[in-house]
């Protein structure tokens, strides 16, 4: 079976992070699904071969949309999506039926349980681990064996796969004949890091770890986004701009096939009073390098030790701070290594690694939200490439059998 014969569905698709990077490595997502209309609307865009729908899940019937797309149970390969898990579990507080939460989740299931597909993949956050002391993962896994699939979780390091962002991910998948654990990419990159959650679950750590000391470094921020237009402050800034360079690395040349021009590179109106902040931080500084009547008044109170990210400005050759719903100067290293501005929409995508040809639609706040609630494409990417070989060797197996059974 070729790559690009496999068929998913995107469920919590968000503006389509996850798929763009199951894209890239062979998948073809036949349906998606998103509640919120605008992010919905970007995932049509940059998905035109995709039936997008905008409903919310619980409206829902998965065998209607199984008929949509003239699919039979077990014909689908992969469902993929971040359904919000917590309040699944058995011990979380509040167990009725009123719990939107849970309901969210159970009805990711009941897809999965319409379409039986060859494999499922969940994406959450870290903390899903040690929420409910571990329940609600525990409740997560049993369920996905209770409709045949074996499930495996592991917490994977995006700059370990190119990504430029301190960014974890929880990944849980579920494989219907097969080890879970083969669809996990092993580290391309070393990278600083620092685990602050919980990482180890049933007695074991769950934290995926480079095994080869000699793989190459982190991709840098100047890596990522030196060949975007530079923006001073003041200048007016057209929708559509120029590259600032040719492309400087194999990372800037990935981000612009497919694309000849820069959109959504227009930076948040910054006050006069952050821009005078800005212009005292350092690359790698952060609010402590501001003059004592400068910062916020809540920021005068603050000690030196705590809140080291606020009011930085990224360095160069390091990592950025987790891209967050919008590059607020005031909850994380935002600032550009050299200019007095925070990213931009195009800069903040570039760091989650959509590439270029990928627009972002709605308010510039309703972009910046877009690109935050992302699964970076590129680690996305690195999950799909796995998760197609071990698709292949399935494959393979169900062919074996047929024959097989056909010989018989």
């Amino acid at each position: 079976m070729s790559a690009s014969a496999w068929k998913m569905i995107d469920l919590f698709a968000g503006a389509g992070g996850l798929s763009e990077g199951l894209r890239e490595a062979g998948f073809h997502c036949l349906y998606a699904n998103e509640v919120e209309p605008r992010y919905s609307q970007t995932y049509m865009a940059n998905h035109t071969d995709t039936f997008v729908e905008t409903n919310d899940i619980r409206s829902v019937d998965p065998l209607e949309v199984k008929d949509k797309l003239g699919l039979k149970a077990g014909e689908l390969d992969l469902i993929a999506g971040g359904p919000p898990c917590q309040g699944f579990s058995i011990n979380a507080p509040n167990r009725s039926s009123e719990d939107e939460r849970n309901h969210l989740f159970r009805h990711y299931l009941k897809f999965v349980k319409a379409f039986q597909p060859r494999a499922v993949l969940i994406e959450n956050v870290p903390g899903l681990v040690s929420f409910e002391g571990g329940a609600t993962l525990e409740a997560i896994l049993l369920a996905l064996e209770d409709l045949g699939y074996n499930a495996d979780v592991k917490i994977l390091y995006a700059p370990h796969f190119g990504v430029p962002q301190t960014r974890w991910r929880t990944i849980v998948v579920g494989v219907k004949d097969g080890d879970p654990l083969d669809a996990y990419p092993e580290p391309l990159r070393n990278a600083p890091m620092r685990v602050n959650f919980t990482s180890s679950f049933a007695g074991r750590s769950i934290v995926a770890l480079p095994s080869n000391i000699e793989l190459p470094p982190h991709t840098t921020v100047r890596e990522a986004i030196g060949d975007l237009p530079e923006i001073k402050v003041g200048d007016k800034v057209l929708k559509v701009q120029e590259y600032r360079t040719s492309p400087e690395n194999d990372f800037q040349k990935a981000m612009r096939i497919g694309s000849t021009k820069v959109v959504n590179h227009e930076p948040p109106i910054l006050g006069a009073v952050n821009i005078k902040r800005a212009s005292y931080i350092p690359p790698g500084g952060n609010w402590t390098d501001i003059p004592f009547e400068l910062l916020p008044k809540g920021m005068q109170r603050a000690r030196r030790s705590d809140h080291t990210k606020r009011y930085g400005r990224v360095h160069p050759d390091g990592l950025a701070s987790t891209i967050l719903t919008k590059c607020d100067p005031h909850w994380g290293a935002y600032f550009h290594y050299s200019q007095d501005r925070t990213f931009t929409v195009r800069e903040a995508a570039r760091i989650q690694t959509f590439p270029d040809h990928f627009h972002f639609l709605g308010t510039k706040a309703e972009q910046y939200e877009q690109v935050g609630n992302a699964v970076p494409p590129l680690l996305a990417y690195a999950i799909g490439c796995k998760m197609a070989g071990l698709l292949e060797k399935i494959a393979v197996k169900e062919a074996q059998a047929g024959q097989m059974q056909f010989s018989l």
